[in-house]
């Protein structure tokens, strides 16, 4: 099998695990969150206790696996620049939703699921949990924007951007592909 189209296979393995990842956050932002966000500190007993959800299980696969696989796919692509390029731009939106998710996502739901401990007033959780899901749609389209460069990628044409000439010594030249 060439490289190319282990490139070509990857992408689209790559494209199915963003579309789990973007399944996942449909999911939970029209049937959990709004649930669970609409009534903190009481509704906390949908992510603790014994009979508590984990959503995070969830994620912790999709995301080591789409790490995975957008390196792979991205070195498998590397030597068609126009590939090369639309996953860097998917890579470079991924890595930065991963960020922002660190820093004010991740937090916001460990204070959710401690919001009966808090002294925070019901009303204050109400909006906190409003502004976190709505900040968390904008997330999900960006990721759902993200994913058209790597469709996008799957119209490039492989076979003339392989094309390269080697000089051999002399007058000589052949041309290879890889």
């Amino acid at each position: 099998m060439t490289r190319s189209k282990l490139g070509t296979y990857s992408l689209f393995i790559l494209i199915i695990f963003f579309g789990s990842l973007l399944g996942g956050a449909a999911y939970e932002h029209l049937v959990f969150f709004p649930r669970y966000l609409s009534d903190l500190p009481n509704s906390t007993a949908l992510v603790n206790g014994k009979y508590g959800l984990n959503i995070g299980t969830f994620w912790m696969l999709i995301h080591p696996l789409l790490i995975l696989t957008i390196i792979t796919t991205l070195a498998l692509n590397w030597k068609i620049k126009a590939r090369r390029n639309r996953i860097l731009i998917t890579l470079a939106v991924y890595f930065s939703i991963i960020v922002v998710t660190q820093i004010y996502f991740l937090p916001e739901l460990g204070a959710f699921r401690h919001s009966a401990e808090s002294s925070v007033s019901p009303a204050e959780w109400l909006a906190r949990g409003r502004r976190w899901l709505a900040l968390s749609w904008l997330r999900a389209v960006v990721m759902f924007i993200a994913t058209f460069p790597l469709l996008n990628a799957l119209t490039v044409p492989v076979n003339d951007q392989l094309t390269h000439t080697a000089k051999l010594p002399g007058n000589f030249e052949t041309v290879t592909t890889s």
